[in-house]
């Protein structure tokens, strides 16, 4: 199967092309696969086109949340309108359209969200992921995925805790929570559910943890013996607001998939084997 992933150099991009036999993905370095500009509308719509892929994964996206408040001409561009025009091309080309979201699309007030829970974001990359949804969503054969917090090879909290604490360093973790997944183990998920030609709202992420906990786990897991945990409860020198508890419940997904996508010990295990770089 011809898989065109759009953003093969993030987290969840360099996975996907790692995980899903037969797949190409863009880059937004010359020189690295196929290049591709978000902010290009027509670009996207030529790539695919040429491709001709079966199916097409958007896992690119403006993810800095304070930097989405200040560029939000940027952020609606690359989060929203872009979607648009994949979810246009892929309608013409027949191509089956996964588009990855966001936790983010919630407030926060009280966690473990469901796909049927109505969003009500609290700053700009928020309403423009949700932009990006209701545009990749106007296209029958496409399947919109929540995830939230995805952590890998790449510089994410995981690997930050680990890099201060064996350092001897004291990790600050905000109070908040969300469901944080192993970029691998999400991957393995979508490969799963292109079989099955899901479509719809699927959340697809990990079991509900607070950084706090979270940080706590990994330093146990891996039995890192320097360096301290502490929690702060209140988030400075941030532009944007943050939901405090963005978890999603992913019992839906639990039901339909044979891959155990939320197991944080399964994801820990990655982390301790392969480390900083795979």
């Amino acid at each position: 199967m011809k898989v065109l992933v759009i953003g093969k150099d993030g987290q969840l991009g360099s996975e996907l092309v790692r995980v899903i036999e037969g797949s190409r993905g863009t880059s937004r370095q010359s020189g690295s696969g196929i290049f591709l500009d978000l902010t290009n509308l027509n670009s996207i719509e030529d790539i695919i086109r040429k491709e001709k892929p079966e199916v097409v994964i958007n896992a690119a996206a403006y993810t800095n949340v304070d930097g989405c408040e200040e560029n939000k001409r940027e952020a609606f561009l690359i989060n929203g309108k872009a979607v648009g025009n994949m979810a246009r091309v892929c309608s013409a080309t027949r191509s089956y359209f996964i588009h990855i979201s966001t936790d983010y699309v919630f407030d926060g007030e009280r966690g473990n969200y469901t796909e049927d829970d109505i969003p009500n974001p609290v700053n700009y990359y928020g309403v423009s992921k949700l932009m990006g949804e209701a545009y990749a969503l106007s296209y029958d054969d496409s399947l919109v995925i929540r995830t939230s917090g995805v952590y890998g090879i790449k510089m994410n909290f995981p690997l930050y805790v680990v890099k201060t604490l064996k350092e001897g360093g004291t990790v600050n973790c905000i109070d908040s929570y969300y469901s944080p997944i192993h970029a691998t183990l999400l991957a393995e998920a979508i490969k799963e559910l292109i079989e099955k030609r899901a479509y719809g709202i699927l959340n697809v992420s990990g079991e509900r943890l607070s950084r706090y906990e979270f940080a706590l786990k990994i330093k146990k897991t891996l039995d890192i013996k320097s360096g301290n945990v502490s929690l702060v409860y209140s988030s400075q020198n941030l532009k944007a607001r943050r939901p405090y508890d963005s978890s999603l419940l992913n019992e839906k997904a639990k039901k339909m998939l044979s891959t155990k996508f939320y197991n944080t010990d399964k994801a820990l295990e990655y982390m301790a084997k392969y480390g900083v770089v795979r």
